[in-house]
């Protein structure tokens, strides 16, 4: 068979009622694109099938092909180890009493030796396309359920990964008497899986199980399968946004609320009276049929008494409404609409109608809309917050894109609070034009985003989605919280490649083949923006652990364990220089347990030693931070109960307390400066004004503070993971 006529014979495949290739066809397929298959000969009546017994030797497999069954050992069409001619025939009576339409033909093949049994296939995926499956096989594939994806097309570094991830690698190695897998024969089934599958559009599933390994480590197909499907048609329509109109949507000069209103909770007062609140200099007109007066400014009756040019629109108007101001808005040179306006897509059928009406009238006017059912968008740099939540965190790097408002809102207020800088945010709403695909892609381009933090539901073009992330994380870190991860129900497939696959093990592949950051936490969302926006990346993972006490340094041991981070022994050159300043019975390893000395210069001295040894990636200290919370609830309690106690003395000790934590929060940022490493505190106790970052006036680089170890461990898990996945992707 040539590649050429491969595709004649899908079409004629898919002309027929069973849409698939049997074994023999598969495998055919599977030789031109370099997959070793077991050698077999294909036998139609008794007689031929005794002949291919005798010439390929005893003991032999034979199998039964009928083009209406897929599964042929489910169907009793497989016998292993037949030793003799009897027992063929025997076989071969049974097959053809268990298939009532017939058999069509037979196969026979030699008994393939081995103790190892993996599995390789492909799937089609709805929103990623063709995706690759490696893992255990044999009867137990689903039970077991080891298996690794990546998304077509794969390289090198991909299969590397797959071969890690596996939780029965060790079956890779020597095993039982047999030799290691050969893994370039494994590189090149996987590659030639990919490449099949984005040859021909019309496979929806290839699945090879087993995947036998021989004594000598070599790996065969010895059995074959490929599904076909009909190529769909896409049903929604991608719009080419011109990714510099949406960042000047964050940068207005100009803004338009039409809809405002004088009713305090309505949308149409609350966006109006957040973005007047703050130091906003654009200019801003209001626009309601009644004209007269609201907070103060005149109201047009329409966009169109406006003179001069309005950039952005915010519309609050109801839906049925919206699509009529899009002649009004084209003659305004309106750049963007922030569509706040719900009762579209999300209300069914007739809202889905008329926003795919409203987007493509706007679209052709040459206008973005951002939404529908949005709850705005904030760019601190130049105090826009055009949005529900009355939340102002401090100009910074990490921009903020959420399919959720309530989660949009619960995170701008924790960025305020923590001290957490925001580039711009963006609640996406229905996506009706601007996708989260085209946000990604707008701050990939902009300087002042230095972290991409996405909180999703779902993605419309998972495909384009995979490659923009991959693209955007060769430059800055993708940190994504992917909501509904739950799985709803397994997919209809018809193999066992298929049977494996669900929309959260796919979305997952997807993320840490294209370099994101994934979290499982809301929190940890704006944890790890807080550390890529703060601290230079580690070179590697390993970690020293400086602590006030012994029993956190075993907790976060075992926490960077447990998370892939090393915790190597100190040297003896360290330890030595330890010992200068520690008392004689500190830990003298690593954990190192700084014994509560109440010397001031201890945790900082220790601290720089820790940062200059060459055996650590990155220090995490415990305990050295919050001390003034414990501290001051004491004096407290003493100034409750002894009225000897000197009021000036306790107020004394309180704010020298106070001011050696800022003294050490500054000597943290200017050890981090000097030595290129990431530092990770866990304050003792937080109170109201304890903050996740603290800054030095003239460094580029933060103290970084968390209120438990398992966050700070997390955070720098997610640091060493984007490193990993950069140096691998150069």
């Amino acid at each position: 068979m040539e590649l050429t006529s491969i595709q004649d014979l899908i079409e004629k495949r898919l002309q027929s009622s069973s849409k698939f290739m049997a074994e023999d066809e598969a495998k055919k397929i599977f030789k031109l694109f370099n997959i070793p298959v077991v050698e077999e000969k294909k036998a139609i009546d008794e007689k031929m099938v005794l002949e291919a017994c005798r010439k390929t030797g005893f003991p032999v497999v034979l199998k039964g092909i009928c083009k209406n069954i897929l599964h042929k050992t489910e169907s009793g069409l497989v016998r292993v180890g037949l030793s003799a001619e009897g027992p063929v025939k025997d076989a071969i009576k049974e097959m053809k009493q268990s298939v009532k339409k017939g058999i069509d033909s037979f196969l026979v093949q030699p008994v393939v030796s081995g103790k190892r049994q993996f599995l390789a296939g492909m799937f089609k995926d709805p929103q990623f396309g063709a995706v690759i499956v490696f893992g255990l096989g044999g009867i137990l594939t689903e039970a077991l359920n080891d298996v690794v994806f990546k998304i077509a097309p794969i390289n090198d570094e991909d299969i590397k990964d797959m071969l890690e991830q596996l939780s029965s690698k060790q079956l890779l190695n020597d095993f039982r008497g047999e030799k290691a897998v050969n893994k370039e024969a494994i590189k090149m089934i996987l590659k030639g899986l990919s490449d099949m599958a984005l040859t021909y559009p019309n496979i929806k599933e290839i699945d090879i199980n087993p995947l036998m390994i021989q004594p000598d480590g070599s790996p065969v197909a010895v059995d074959g399968l490929i599904v076909l499907e009909e190529i769909k048609k896409q049903d929604t329509k991608a719009y080419d946004i011109d990714l510099n109109i949406l960042g000047s949507c964050y940068y207005p000069k100009s803004v338009a609320f039409i809809g405002a209103s004088a009713s305090p909770g309505k949308w149409g007062h609350m966006l109006l009276t957040n973005t007047l609140s703050r130091n906003y200099q654009g200019e801003v007109f209001l626009v309601n049929p009644k004209g007269t007066k609201i907070t103060g400014r005149h109201v047009y009756k329409s966009v169109t008494e406006i003179e001069g040019d309005v950039e952005l629109a915010v519309v609050t108007i109801p839906a049925k409404h919206v699509i009529d101001l899009i002649p009004d808005l084209k003659k305004k040179h309106v750049k963007g609409v922030l569509l706040i306006t719900s009762g579209f897509r999300e209300v069914g059928k007739a809202g889905a109608k008329l926003e795919e009406e409203l987007v493509k009238k706007a679209y052709d006017a040459g206008i973005l809309i951002l939404g529908p059912n949005t709850m705005g968008v904030c760019n601190p740099h130049i105090d826009f917050y055009c949005c529900a939540a009355h939340a102002y965190p401090y100009p910074g790097s990490t921009a903020l894109v959420c399919q959720s408002g309530n989660m949009g809102t619960q995170l701008l207020a924790f960025a305020e609070q923590q001290d957490i800088g925001i580039r711009a945010f963006s609640g996406s709403g229905n996506e009706a034009m601007v996708t989260i695909e085209d946000y990604m892609e707008a701050f990939e381009i902009d300087d002042l985003t230095r972290t991409v933090v996405l909180y999703l539901e779902s993605v419309k073009d998972g495909a384009r989605f995979f490659k923009s992330a991959a693209r955007v994380s060769r430059q800055k870190p993708v940190v994504v919280l992917k909501g509904g991860r739950t799985q709803i129900g397994v997919k209809a497939a018809s193999s066992h490649t298929g049977a494996m696959a669900s929309d959260t093990k796919v979305f997952d592949a997807a993320c840490r083949q294209s370099g994101i950051i994934q979290v499982d936490q809301p929190m940890e969302l704006l944890d790890l923006s807080a550390v890529f926006s703060s601290l230079p990346l580690p070179k590697g993972n390993r970690v020293a652990i400086m602590t006030l006490g012994g029993g956190w340094g075993v907790i976060t041991s075992d926490l960077c364990a447990e998370n892939g981070l090393e915790v190597p022994l100190l040297s003896k050159d360290i330890i030595e220089r330890l010992n200068k300043i520690l008392p004689p019975f500190w830990s003298h390893g690593n954990p190192v347990d700084i014994v509560g000395e109440g010397d001031p210069n201890i945790p900082k001295t220790c601290m720089e030693e820790l940062l200059k040894w060459e055996g650590c990636d990155a220090v995490i200290h415990l305990g050295i931070h919050g001390k003034r919370v414990l501290v001051n609830s004491m004096i407290e309690s003493v100034v409750r109960t002894d009225p000897d106690v000197d009021m000036k003395s306790a107020q004394f000790f309180k704010d020298s307390i106070l001011q050696f934590e800022e003294d050490y929060t500054k000597y943290v940022v200017k050890l981090t400066q000097k030595y290129e490493k990431p530092v990770l505190g866990v304050s003792l106790l937080t109170d109201e004004i304890s903050r996740t970052l603290y800054r030095l006036d003239g460094y580029d680089y933060k103290s970084v503070f968390f209120p438990s170890p398992e966050r700070a461990v997390k955070a720098l898990w997610g640091m060493c993971q984007y490193n990993d996945w950069r140096k691998r992707h150069r």
